[in-house]
């Protein structure tokens, strides 16, 4: 299966201080991987540097074989890569609605355009009403997005982040802060709107992880110690020594 995502030798520092430090990683077509480790692992550094907002010190960053690393994030986005943020990021003055259309612009085609009435573009209205059902805030579709309810914040950020139909998601901390209700209904959601999709997650809740990821990468102090499936993660001692045993179970 070829590799979505590739990652050989990578490194980043600031100044002296070394926070990535020679991974390598490959995320196949259509994969759903976690990637797990205790905080200051580097996981947030990982996420920017493949998302474009920093540049590696050093090594490669492939998409699809394309070599993406040093690309600005919407140079990024554009070749099929969309992430979201542990801080929920998205136009709370705009209505559900006004978000997602806004979100599938590019990629139907609309570029900056003074002339063009957003409300006459049938195909962005049409991408913005299934992904409304998709995420199922059909009901809240008027609703300022600063009115929403927390996970349901969560949940639109997942359909801004999906808009684009882009081939590779990153989902960063997508449950964070949920109740065990809340966690559970997004986990459902990820699974649905990332199927036949490569998703790369950061995430703490181990059920979380346990439940949605093939592959798990444990990240320790900007290297992955373990990479495997989540049976075998479970049962590896130096995971456990590392990062399970800390988060109390």
């Amino acid at each position: 299966m070829s590799a979505a995502l590739s990652l050989v030798d990578l490194h980043k520092s600031f100044g002296l201080t070394q926070i990535i430090r020679g991974l390598s990683l490959e995320v196949a077509a259509g994969e759903r991987h976690a990637i797990i480790g205790p905080n200051g692992a580097g996981k947030s550094t990982l996420f920017h540097l493949i998302s474009g907002r920093l540049k590696p010190t050093s090594g490669e960053i492939r998409l699809n074989g394309e070599r993406i690393g040093g690309l600005r994030p919407y140079e990024i986005n554009r070749r099929g890569l969309a992430r979201s943020f542990q801080v929920t990021n998205i136009f709370p003055k705009l209505s559900v609605y006004e978000n997602l259309r806004c979100a599938a612009l590019w990629s139907l085609g609309h570029k900056y355009s003074f002339w063009t009435r957003i409300e006459g573009l049938r195909d962005a209205r049409a991408r913005a009403e299934s992904l409304m059902e998709r995420i199922g805030l059909t009901a809240r579709r008027d609703a300022p997005a600063g009115v929403l309810s927390y996970a349901e914040q969560r949940a639109l950020e997942i359909g801004v982040t999906i808009a684009g139909d882009a081939d590779v998601i990153m989902l960063d901390e997508p449950t964070a802060g949920m109740n065990n209700t809340e966690t559970e209904q997004a986990v459902a959601l990820i699974r649905k709107v990332t199927e036949g999709k490569t998703l790369v997650m950061v995430e703490h809740d181990m059920g979380v992880v346990f439940g949605l990821a093939d592959r798990i990468s444990v990240l320790v102090y900007g290297q992955i110690i373990a990479c495997d499936t989540p049976a075998r993660i479970r049962e590896n001692d130096a995971v456990r020594e590392a990062y399970l045993g800390q988060a109390g179970h």
